[in-house]
């Protein structure tokens, strides 16, 4: 599938910022089931945009500004051409050793009756993937989706007591049970290409299968993502796979607005 994607982000700030700095990480990678055609990061202000790599292996624009600033815009645009690879990851960047994503973190630990749940879920099988895709299937069936602010992003025993959340919620539920259960898991960010064409950034885990290595969960939609599916980067939990990481010295939070689309190109036959 070829899909086409347009992000259009806005910031503005009230009263203004200054000494802005930001690390954006909305640039896809390829790899086996993923070929990035063309991809293209850019700011309307003046500042410079400098690409790294992080300690997982995502791309990382740092942009700054030293003065003042009411607002700016950055836009991320591409085409990227995917195959269905039934959620295994192959040919990725890895960094760092599986078990090292058995570490719990801010927001994904397993803690209040995460581990009751995790223990119901899976059962009595020992078979790793069964118990991932039963774990999948739990979160999708105990969850109702709501709306959140990201900007006020709560941990997953927070977010699984009130029994409703975004699609980050799902998966830092996910990723907490996944490593109680001593399965190595990740977030991951990126895009969905569905019936309608506007659609914004979303939110998947990966987990470790024997014999398979890194597969991809949805816990939201209880599917493995397929070739509708965009990676553009992991972390341990949403903070480190975040689109934007901003901060400024002086000024309130900024006003964000965006505008996402993402379909398939046009006279494209699905994989």
């Amino acid at each position: 599938m070829r899909i086409l994607i347009s992000h259009h982000t806005t910031f503005a700030f009230a009263p203004p910022a200054r000494a802005l700095a930001q690390n954006l990480r909305l640039t896809p990678r390829s790899f086996d089931s993923q070929y990035v055609l063309r991809w293209r990061v850019s700011v309307d202000v003046d500042g410079g945009l400098r690409r790294s790599e992080d300690s997982l292996g995502n791309v990382v624009h740092a942009f700054t500004y030293p003065g003042h600033i009411e607002r700016f815009a950055v836009t991320a645009a591409g085409e990227v051409e995917t195959t269905d690879a039934v959620g295994v990851v192959r040919g990725a960047v890895e960094t760092l050793p599986s078990p090292m994503f058995l570490r719990a973190s801010r927001l994904a630990q397993a803690d209040g009756t995460l581990p009751d749940f995790a223990a119901d879920a899976v059962g009595a099988t020992a078979d790793r993937l069964e118990r991932l895709h039963r774990l999948t299937a739990a979160v999708h069936a105990a969850m109702a989706f709501a709306p959140s602010d990201a900007e006020k992003r709560v941990a997953a025993a927070e977010a699984f007591a009130a029994r409703r959340g975004d699609a980050a919620d799902f998966v830092h539920i996910f990723i907490a049970c996944a490593r109680w259960l001593d399965i190595p898991a990740r977030f991951v960010s990126g895009y969905v290409a569905a019936d309608s064409p506007s659609q914004g950034l979303s939110s998947w885990a990966e987990a470790e299968a024997p014999g398979l290595g890194w597969v991809a969960f949805d816990p939201l939609h209880k599917v493995c993502p397929d070739a509708r599916y965009v990676r553009v980067a992991i972390g341990f939990d949403s903070l480190g796979a975040a689109p934007f990481r901003t901060g400024q010295s002086t000024g309130l939070g900024p006003h964000v607005a965006s505008e996402v689309r993402v379909q398939q190109a046009s006279g494209q036959a699905q994989n």
